[in-house]
């Protein structure tokens, strides 16, 4: 008996306390019990409920100390829980960052490549604009080149006909100005030589060279003997020939250039060759 009662103190009084607490309560019921029996029917006498006064038994401090720790293990574990769904969310959020970074990166990338694309498409259009542009240059040059060459063709075709026509014109003016000359001098021969009275002395041999001055109207100026004959009297009778043939009306129908270039100042050689001595 004393080994159990040592027994039940070891553990804290706990047993102990419940014992004490049962044998109590029974003590008190069978009180009760008893007083109910030994009155009598006849007198029957309202009975007071005993007031009951509950002790506060101290809970055993083990397992105090275990629920607590068990309290604390919850606890902890709860905060592990809470910690581990902490990193968990934070990796999330690292990870949905990295992939928004990583999103970010890629759409920079591609917006990055699309403006390489872009600048380079620009660049290559403006260089193929450059191109048709001098090539449309270039064959603009050549075009003008090409025309300017037909119109220096041209110019030069209707310069050489110009040419020609003005050489042919020179050529017929010539022609009918040497012809008008000769028409002219020849007419100028005719009617000094039907003029002239030659003198006796007049010998084959003798020359005379006489310069007379006219006028478009064909009137004679003056004449004047520039290389003798050594005759007076043929000289003299030289002159008196173009005195008595003038004036030249069909002068005047000259043009002035060909008259002062021609008849202005007419030379005349007298010269006796038909006489027999």
């Amino acid at each position: 008996m004393k080994d159990t009662f040592n027994n039940v103190v070891i553990y804290n009084g706990y047993p102990l306390s419940l014992v004490v607490a049962v044998t109590f309560h029974s003590a008190i019921l069978a009180l009760l019990l008893f007083l109910q029996s030994s009155r009598s029917a006849d007198v029957m006498e309202l009975v007071q409920p005993t007031v009951v006064k509950a002790l506060l038994v101290q809970e055993n401090p083990q397992v105090a100390n275990e629920r607590v720790r068990l309290k604390r293990q919850q606890q902890q574990q709860q905060r592990a829980r809470e910690q581990e769904q902490a990193q968990q969310a934070a990796e999330a959020e690292r990870q949905r960052q990295e992939q928004a970074r990583a999103e970010e990166q890629r759409k920079a990338r591609e917006l990055a490549s699309l403006r390489q694309r872009q600048e380079k498409e620009r660049l290559d259009a403006e260089q193929l604009q450059r191109e048709q542009e001098t090539l449309a240059e270039e064959q603009r040059r050549q075009r003008e080149l090409v025309e300017a060459q037909r119109q220096q063709e041209v110019r030069d075709r209707e310069t050489q006909r110009e040419r020609e026509a003005a050489e042919a014109a020179a050529a017929e003016i010539a022609s009918s100005e040497f012809e008008m000359v000769q028409s002219g001098t020849a007419l100028i021969q005719q009617l000094v030589q039907e003029s002239w009275s030659r003198p006796p002395s007049a010998r084959n041999g003798m020359r005379a060279v006489l310069q007379m001055r006219l006028l478009p109207t064909g009137e004679l100026v003056d004449v004047s003997v520039t290389q003798s004959s050594g005759d007076p009297a043929f000289d003299r009778s030289a002159e008196n020939a173009v005195y008595g043939a003038a004036p030249f009306r069909e002068l005047q129908a000259l043009p002035i250039n060909i008259f002062n270039e021609n008849f202005r100042s007419l030379s005349l050689i007298f010269e006796p060759e038909d006489l027999l001595n």
